[in-house]
């Protein structure tokens, strides 16, 4: 249910199998949820420009079911433009984050959706 989109304009030669591992990793232990449902997409070499230059940036999307508050958004925040600026050069003033927290019954998932799982009824 967790699912992390990122586009940027960084050349996908940086974005290697260990860094979607280790970004799977962090969003899993960011949110508390299991690695297991978690979902990384980033898609480099994207014709983007911030502020009217090429360098590094981006908009990322992080959803999940749950975990995204005011102030969860602010840790999840800090550690997500830790890990870009250390492994894809990224600054934190050069990408939005644009956080969206589902409800369980609106995402789809083994022919269901997470509204049966989840016990809401």
């Amino acid at each position: 249910m967790p699912y992390f989109k990122l586009d940027t304009n960084v050349p996908r030669s940086k974005i290697t199998p260990d860094f979607l591992k280790s970004t799977s990793k962090l969003v899993a232990s960011t949110l508390g949820k299991p690695e297991s449902y978690v979902v990384v997409q980033v898609n480099g070499d994207q014709s983007i420009i911030w502020g009217g230059t090429e360098e590094p940036c981006g908009y990322a999307t992080l959803m999940s079911i749950g975990k995204l508050g005011i102030e969860e958004n602010k840790k999840h925040a800090a550690a997500i433009y830790e890990h870009l600026l250390k492994h894809l050069g990224i600054p934190g003033d050069r990408m939005y984050i644009n956080f969206v927290d589902s409800a369980p019954s609106t995402v789809g998932y083994n022919g269901s959706t997470f509204h049966p799982i989840l016990g809401n009824k």
